[in-house]
């Protein structure tokens, strides 16, 4: 019994020590928010799994959007926590702290509305699964690949390499151009004087062409085809073309089916027109 208390009384100094308890306390933060993280992993698994996507990357991508909110959300509550819990260590009176807090928290309150409606916001994208992570989006007049969503904002990098954070609440009108499936829908130009039926058939030929390729037929579901005669212009027959394919890929199938097109109607002697002009001088 005396060895007991000649071991407390020696190591009760350390366990009092405020620097003590700070240390042990974050910490326990760091392996509580390691726990946490594996633990949410496993529930947005569980949660995902439950849900049949129609392919594996809508799935992965879903997967990783909810993973990214609630670890974040998780952490900021972790570390709140944890500043109470040093803040109590410091002999610092917490909840008259709080009540301050509060008093602050409602004046600033109505100064913040724009971060409630971008939280609001926030909220309804994620449950609503408007878009993920991954996607390519059009928000507030600006496109891009959604890098990370967040519940106040979500962050857009362009093909400039510029990143773009947009507030949710600005995201009145929300564009996805790679949700479930995209289509590839073209417009080109045949001169006047070109066979249309022609014209249909190498446009087909080129389109079931592609979709048979190696590397492009797990890309393309529909293959790209003739639907109309869309327009007569100036100095082109306007014919659109549409097909469907993967959600994202309509950007490098459409490249891949212009260069091939063009191949196609020069060996067919189909002519692309350009815009001509005629000048005509006046006679002295």
């Amino acid at each position: 019994m005396e060895t007991i208390k000649s071991v407390w009384n020696t190591v009760q100094p350390y366990i009092d020590n405020p620097v003590i308890h700070i240390l042990l306390i974050v910490t326990f933060l760091f392996i509580a928010q390691k726990i946490i993280r594996q633990f949410i992993h496993k529930i947005v698994r569980s949660i995902v799994k439950s849900h049949r996507y129609q392919t594996v990357q809508a799935e992965r991508q879903r997967e990783q959007t909810l993973e990214g909110v609630f670890r974040a959300a998780s952490a900021v509550l972790l570390w709140i926590v944890g500043i109470l819990l040093v803040l109590t260590s410091l002999n610092v009176n917490v909840p008259a702290l709080l009540t301050g807090a509060g008093v602050v928290g409602i004046i600033v309150g109505f100064g913040a509305q724009n971060s409630i409606k971008d939280f609001l916001a926030g909220i309804y994208i994620i449950l609503e699964n408007q878009y993920r992570v991954g996607d390519i989006v059009t928000l507030a007049g600006v496109s891009g690949q959604v890098e990370s969503i967040s519940i106040r904002i979500t962050r857009l990098r362009d093909l400039d390499g510029y990143m773009h954070i947009i507030p949710n609440g600005e995201a009145k009108v929300v564009t996805n151009m790679s949700f479930v499936f995209s289509n590839v829908n073209l417009n080109i130009g045949v001169s006047y004087d070109a066979d249309i039926d022609k014209v249909i058939k190498v446009i087909n030929a080129v389109g079931k062409d592609i979709a048979q390729d190696a590397t492009w037929h797990e890309f393309i579901s529909e293959p790209i085809a003739f639907l109309r005669v869309d327009s007569f212009d100036d100095s082109a027959v306007k014919v659109k073309c549409i097909g469907k394919v993967a959600p994202g890929k309509q950007w490098d199938v459409a490249g891949e089916f212009r260069h091939r097109i063009k191949d196609a109607f020069d060996k067919n002697g189909i002519e692309i027109p350009y815009p001509q002009r005629v000048v005509h001088s006046a006679k002295k």
